[in-house]
C-alpha cells in the first residue's frame, strides 16, 4: 500500500514549522561568514553519528569513534563502533558532493549500495574540488578503492568460471545474456535479510513522496519525509541513511547550504513515545521539532566554538611568528584529542604534544592515567 500524505492539520503545523525554518536559516547565516565553520561541521559529523546509533538502541561512545577515525583504537572495534563510522563516512562523503547530489540517481544508488563504483559525475566533482578536507579525501579514496578492488575480483572470478565451463564443455550464456544478468540484485543471505523485505519497492515508495510534496515549505517537506521513511521502513539494516537523506534536501533547498543538518542529534532530544505516537500527526509533530532542536543545538555549538577559538587564540599571541595555527583548528575539528593525534597531525614529539595541550588549556575528557583525550572547556 503506498504512502497516504492525506490532509494536514496546518493549523497544528504551521508554527512549528515556522519556528524550526527560522531557527536553520539562522544557524546557516551565522555558519556562512564563521571562522570557526569548517571544525563546526566535522564536531557535527561525529555528534550525529553517534546520536544515530543512540536512537536504534546502541552505544557507539564518541571518544572511541573520534579514535577510530584516526586509526588509534585502544580496544577492539565494536559493531555499533563500526556502524557508527559507517554513518560518519555517509555524511562527509554528501557534504563533500554538490547539493544535490544525495537526492540524484547517481548519488541516491550510490548511497543506498545500489551502485557500483563511484559515478563519472561525481569522480569530475571531486576532481574540480583540489584542496578539500584531507579527512574527507582519505575516507572517499578508501571508498573507491575498494569498490574497484571488488569489481575487479569479481570480473576475474566470473572469467575464470566461465573458462572453467567452457573446457568442461557445460552449456554457458552468450556474453551479451550474461552481461544482461550482471545488472540483476544479488540474491540476499536469508540469514541476515527477510527475503520478503522489497526493498527496491520501499524505496520507490519513498521517491515517490519526494514528488509528492514538491511544491511544500522546505521543513515541512523534510518532516513528511522523515515521517514517511520510518513508517515505510525502507532499508532493513540502514536505518540512519533516511534522516541523512533529508539532510541533504535541507541543503539542496538552500536552507542548510552551509551545513549538513544533524536530524539525529535533535531527533535524540525527542521522546521516543513521540516519535513512535500512534497519530501521524502527533509523529510530524516530533520531526519538526527534532529539526528545531537540531538547530537550537548547533547554534549553541557554534558559539561555544567561537568562544573557545577566540581564548586559544589570546594564548598563543605571544608564541613565535613561525608557529601556526593549524593545532587550535585541529582541536575545534574534534569533540576530542588524544596525544597521539596531535603528534601524527602536527609533526610533534609525545612531550611537544603535552606541552601544547597545556598552553591551549584543555580539559581531560577521559579521566584515565592511560590513554587520555582532551577537549575544549
Amino acid at each position: 500500500m503506498a504512502y497516504d500524505i492525506g490532509l494536514l492539520s496546518l493549523d497544528t503545523l504551521i508554527a512549528p514549522v515556522a519556528k524550526a525554518t527560522e531557527a536553520l536559516a539562522r544557524l546557516d547565516e551565522r555558519l556562512a561568514r564563521s571562522p570557526v565553520r569548517d571544525g563546526f561541521v566535522e564536531r557535527q559529523h561525529f555528534a550525529d553519528a553517534a546520536a544515530g546509533l543512540w536512537i536504534e538502541g546502541e552505544l557507539a561512545h564518541l571518544e572511541d569513534l573520534v579514535l577510530h577515525d584516526a586509526h588509534m583504537d585502544i580496544r577492539t572495534p565494536t559493531h555499533e563502533l563500526t556502524r557508527a563510522h559507517a554513518v560518519l563516512r555517509t555524511r562527509r562523503r554528501i557534504f563533500s558532493q554538490k547539493p544535490d547530489w544525495a537526492l540524484s540517481r547517481d548519488g541516491f544508488l550510490a548511497l543506498t549500495g545500489r551502485g557500483g563504483a563511484m559515478s563519472e559525475a561525481e569522480q569530475k566533482n571531486r576532481e574540480g574540488q583540489g584542496g578539500g578536507n584531507s579527512v574527507v579525501e582519505a575516507d572517499v579514496r578508501d571508498d573507491i578503492e575498494d569498490e574497484l578492488l571488488a569489481e575487479e575480483f569479481a570480473e576475474i572470478d566470473a572469467v575464470l568460471a566461465r573458462s572453467s565451463k567452457i573446457l568442461s564443455g557445460a552449456d554457458v550464456p552468450a556474453r551479451r545474456e550474461e552481461m544482461s544478468l550482471r545488472h540483476r540484485p544479488e540474491p540476499q543471505n536469508g540469514l541476515i535479510y527477510d527475503l520478503d523485505w522489497n526493498e527496491e519497492e520501499r524505496l520507490a515508495e519513498w521517491q515517490d513522496v519526494i514528488a509528492e510534496t514538491r511544491e511544500l515549505p522546505a521543513v515541512l517537506r523534510a518532516a513528511i519525509l522523515l515521517e514517511a521513511w520510518a513508517d515505510i521502513e525502507v532499508l532493513q539494516h540502514g536505518v540512519w541513511l533516511g534522516p541523512l537523506l533529508v539532510a541533504a534536501l535541507l541543503r539542496q533547498e538552500g536552507l542548510a547550504a552551509n551545513h549538513l543538518a544533524c536530524l539525529h542529534l535533535g531527533a535524540k532530544n525527542i521522546p521516543r513515545e513521540r516519535r513512535r505516537a500512534r497519530n501521524r500527526s502527533d509523529r510530524l509533530l516530533a520531526c519538526l521539532y527534532a529539526i528545531h532542536d537540531a538547530a537550537l543545538v548547533g547554534l549553541k555549538e557554534h558559539d561555544r566554538l567561537v568562544l573557545a577559538k577566540g581564548q586559544m587564540e589570546r594564548k598563543l599571541r605571544d608564541r613565535r611568528t613561525s608557529s601556526k595555527l593549524s593545532e587550535v583548528e585541529l582541536v575545534l575539528s574534534r569533540p576530542l584529542v588524544s596525544a597521539g593525534m596531535i603528534q601524527e597531525r602536527l609533526k610533534v614529539t609525545k612531550q611537544g604534544a603535552l606541552n601544547l595541550v597545556g598552553e591551549l588549556g584543555l580539559r581531560e575528557m577521559t579521566g584515565r592515567g592511560r590513554f587520555r583525550a582532551w577537549g575544549i572547556v
